[in-house]
């Protein structure tokens, strides 16, 4: 079973605009809330390498 975790960042006390994340083998897996059967496998390494950039992109 997979183990769903929301982001900290998701906005709405009811969970309808949330991103989550689950770890499955040597993977992880992203959805949206409002759409669950849709999932995004990723790669480790990419899913950090986008956040690197996305922070940085901030800065």
């Amino acid at each position: 079973m997979v183990q769903w975790q929301k982001s900290s960042f998701s906005s709405g006390s009811d969970g309808s605009s949330c991103v989550e994340l689950a770890h499955a083998d040597t993977s992880l897996l992203l959805r949206e809330s409002d759409d669950p059967d849709r999932i995004l496998r990723v790669a480790q390494d990419g899913l950090a390498a986008l956040l690197r950039r996305l922070q940085a992109d901030r800065s």
